[in-house]
């Protein structure tokens, strides 16, 4: 009997699996490529992206109209209302808004065996308050959240009308998806609640988020986040001197916690972490009753991420015991240790069906695929092993996350939405 030997591909996947390095391998094979540039000469799917570009004045006043409703972190309901109402008005066959705040809709396929999800997040990190109006300067589009995720939430709504306007029909179930608390705190929260109610059952999961046309985010990059809060009596500077302070506890576990993650980070699989946000104390004058700290770490291995974990725990522990031992007036300090947020790691294939087709309709717009890591929605389904990918959401974009976000128009705006077209098909099967 010939003995089989294993694709070169996977053998490449499994030695950066095993060295946590950057999967970039980007071979597609041919079956999957002769499907997709089969599937791109269907007149359906012709017809799909002419109404793409036919959509265009309206995918643009869209985005205007879903950038200038707010949407911060925990306060995303007005962005879901009107997002469902667009849905529904383009012509989805259910739309509903579930427990969390997801909003849903669901484009039925003819066995209805599978279902295949398209993913934006509602979600901005700009808090209550920010203004959103948008402000176009010749082409550019600026406003908080333009591009980050608003931009994904009307390729969703216009992959819809397309896929209605030319009579696409499926094999497989799409529901089309607006997910609440990607961001920051919110630790995906909407997609969280999506798989650990598995319902509807999702067979594979498709978002749209940052990035140029091309992109392929394959690989979850997990984090752990914490607050650490020292507590103490609290007091008056010159009165209740001696006191023990948090805030002097909190420097040293800060010193403690950088030199051992500095060390431990150094070498291994890609391990990062940074102390983002300090606070508390009520004066200059005062000594204060608490000092609290925020704490972000991420590694491409989830056992690095486990180890770091334990570092900081560690020292934070130690520097508690360290500084009490100092305390000779009044009650020693305390540590509350609260973790606020949990994002899996994980990565798949680029073997995995989804994978490859995503891979061959890139090369069919004529871009060359390359595979990525980050921390979005799909975290959750690839951490399961559920195919998933995160597409990018085309265009040219800036300064995301700032008050100075911009977006603007060209070429691979329309192009990456007939991009996720494609791949949304060809995964439920076009009937």
């Amino acid at each position: 009997m010939k003995k089989q030997l294993l694709p070169l591909a996977f053998l490449l996947f499994v030695f950066n699996l095993v060295l946590g390095q950057e999967e970039t391998v980007t071979t597609v094979q041919p079956k999957y490529q002769k499907e997709m540039d089969k599937l791109v000469k269907k007149k359906s799917i012709q017809q799909a992206f002419l109404h793409i570009d036919e959509l265009e004045p309206d995918t643009h006043k869209n985005l205007v109209e879903l950038t200038e409703i707010p949407a911060p972190p925990f306060m995303e309901h007005k962005r879901a209302e009107r997002f469902s109402e667009m849905l529904k008005e383009a012509g989805a066959d259910r739309v509903w808004i579930d427990e969390v705040g997801n909003v849903l809709a669901l484009r039925k396929g003819k066995d209805s065996t599978k279902t295949i999800a398209l993913d934006a997040h509602l979600d901005t990190v700009f808090p209550e308050g920010t203004d959103v109006l948008v402000k176009m300067v010749g082409d550019t589009l600026y406003a908080p959240g333009v591009g980050d995720d608003t931009r994904g939430l009307v390729m969703v709504l216009t992959i819809l009308k397309a896929m209605n306007s030319a009579n696409i029909k499926t094999t497989s179930d799409v529901l089309l998806v607006g997910t609440v608390g990607e961001e920051g705190l919110g630790d995906l929260r909407g997609v969280k609640h999506l798989f650990k109610k598995n319902e509807p059952k999702i067979d594979s999961w498709i978002a749209i988020d940052g990035g140029e046309l091309g992109r392929i985010n394959n690989q979850a990059l997990g984090s752990y986040r914490y607050k650490i809060t020292f507590k103490g009596p609290g007091g008056h500077s010159w009165g209740a001197f001696g006191l023990a302070n948090p805030h002097h506890a909190a420097g040293r576990a800060v010193a403690y916690f950088d030199d051992a993650a500095r060390s431990y980070t150094s070498s291994g699989p890609k391990t990062s972490y940074n102390i983002g946000r300090i606070g508390g104390g009520t004066s200059i004058n005062s000594i204060p009753f608490e000092s609290w700290m925020e704490v972000d770490m991420r590694s491409v291995s989830p056992d690095r991420l486990i180890e770091i974990e334990e570092i900081l725990i560690t020292e934070t522990n130690r520097a508690l015991e360290d500084y009490n031992k100092m305390v000779d007036k009044g009650p020693k300090l305390s540590v509350d240790i609260e973790k606020i947020g949990d994002r899996p790691s994980g990565e798949l294939s680029p073997e995995l069906p989804l994978i490859q087709r995503s891979m061959a309709a890139t090369k069919a717009f004529k871009t060359e695929p390359f595979l990525t890591r980050g921390s979005t929605d799909s975290n959750i389904p690839i951490s399961l092993g559920i195919p998933a990918v995160t597409l990018g959401r085309g265009g040219k974009a800036g300064g995301a996350h700032s008050l100075g976000e911009w977006w603007v128009n060209d070429k691979t705006g329309p192009e990456s939405i007939k991009l996720a077209l494609l791949i949304l098909v060809s995964e439920a099967g076009l009937e």
